[in-house]
Formats: C-alpha cells, sequence, structure tokens
C-alpha cells in the first residue's frame, strides 16, 4: 500500500470514529433533553504524533487536549492554529510554556499556579481561559481541591489580570458503574450552581471521558474530554499511565 492510499486510510479511520464520538455526544444531549451543540469536544492527543492530530483536525477537529507540558507545548508551537487546552496536573516549572502556549487550562487546583500563570502570560494573547479542578471523589491519588475551597479559589482567580474564568473540571473515580458516575458529576454540577448563586457566571463543566461521557452530559457537561475513542489505544513509553481519557 502507498503512502497515499495509508494516508487515505487513516483519515477514513479517523473520520469514522470522531463521527461515532458525535453520534454518542448527540444522543446523549438528547436523551438529556438538552440541544444540540451544548456539548463541546475536546480531543485528548496525548503521547500521540502531531500527524495523527493533523489527520483529526482534517476531519475537522478544532480543539485539543494535552496532559503533559512539554509535549503539548511542541505540539502548539507547531499548529498555533488549533485551539490547546492542558488538561494535566501542573508543576511550577512548568506554568511558563502553558502560558505561552496554550488556550485554556483545566486544571488549576492551587493559587500559586493561577498566579504564575496570570503573572507569566503574554500581553499580546488574549486572557487564558481556565477551569478550577476539584477533587469530587474525594480519592488521595487524584488532583484537584477540595469541594469546599472551590468558591474561595475561584474567588481569588477571578481578580486576576491575565486570566479568565470559565468554570469547573473534575476527573472522578473510574467506574463502571452508571449511577456512581452520574452521582459524581452531579456532584460538580451542584457546586457550579452554588458559586454562581454568589455573583459568578461560570458557564463550562469539563468532565467526562470516552467511558463515562453520557453520565457526563446527562448532569450537565458542556466540554468532554474524548482521547482513545478518538485517537485509539494509547502505548505508553517515556511517560507514565494515567487515567484513559
Amino acid at each position: 500500500m502507498s503512502a497515499a492510499e495509508n494516508s487515505a486510510l487513516s483519515h477514513e479511520n479517523s473520520a469514522q470514529r470522531l463521527a461515532a464520538v458525535w453520534h454518542r455526544i448527540d444522543q446523549a444531549q438528547a436523551a438529556s433533553g438538552r440541544h444540540a451543540g451544548s456539548v463541546k469536544l475536546l480531543a485528548v492527543s496525548k503521547t500521540f504524533p502531531i500527524e495523527a492530530v493533523d489527520t483529526v483536525a482534517a476531519c475537522g477537529q478544532n480543539a485539543f487536549g494535552e496532559n503533559y507540558a512539554q509535549e503539548g507545548i511542541d505540539k502548539a508551537s507547531a499548529r498555533p492554529n488549533l485551539e490547546w487546552h492542558f488538561i494535566g496536573p501542573i508543576q511550577s516549572n512548568k506554568t511558563r510554556g502553558i502560558a505561552e502556549h496554550f488556550d485554556w487550562v483545566h486544571t488549576i487546583d492551587r493559587l500559586k499556579i493561577a498566579e504564575r500563570l496570570s503573572a507569566q502570560r503574554p500581553a499580546v494573547l488574549p486572557p487564558l481561559q481556565v477551569c478550577v479542578q476539584v477533587n469530587v471523589s474525594g480519592e488521595n491519588s487524584k488532583s484537584g481541591c477540595a469541594a469546599d475551597e472551590a468558591q474561595a479559589l475561584c474567588q481569588t482567580i477571578a481578580q486576576l489580570p491575565n486570566l479568565q474564568l470559565r468554570g469547573l473540571m473534575a476527573i472522578p473515580e473510574a467506574t463502571e458503574d452508571t449511577a456512581t458516575q452520574r452521582r459524581q458529576f452531579a456532584k460538580l454540577h451542584e457546586l457550579q450552581t452554588q458559586i454562581n448563586r454568589q455573583g459568578f457566571a461560570l458557564d463550562t463543566l469539563s468532565m467526562g471521558m470516552s467511558d463515562d461521557l453520557e453520565a457526563a452530559i446527562s448532569e450537565g457537561a458542556t466540554l468532554v474530554r474524548v482521547g482513545s475513542a478518538i485517537f485509539g489505544k494509547r502505548t505508553y513509553t517515556n511517560t507514565p499511565a494515567s487515567t484513559e481519557l
């Protein structure tokens, strides 16, 4: 098979997988009584080469998510025309690159990180769109602030000059039980409602992945983060395996 035929086949496979994910999203929106277009899809491209991003982008996908700072910075630098979201844990020594190259950050869980991102955001760029990550399942292994700390963190972030607070993000405990999935996602939605009653206008709930996006959408997700259902199974080499998006 020629390189051109391989490329065409790859594009066809990507288009089919992307269409299948959108079909799931559309069905979940309809089942929940939500209008079409109320949920945004973030294609999680971590560990996949830039060529895979190009293939999926050619199918009409514009927003991509990365978990590892340097890998994401390299991709965002190579394809600045795409919308790049940082969705991994943030180390203090990585904030400058994230602030300079990403459009969104979903994983702010402490003030120090927010302050560094604000201070290091280039003045020529629009404000960095950000979400506060909340540990809704209370797992010690998960990042995210405690639910009862989220409002105070939101209040402080809202005052930072180069950030625009958009919403909340969560990666709940993995489970195949739909009722448990919905219960965990409902906690984040309830928290958003509570915070908005205090004068905020949070419009983003970043929750739901390949295995639980239906439950997330039923509980109000506005953005789902999907990787394996679009790109296929990941092979981890030098980076540690994490929750499959």
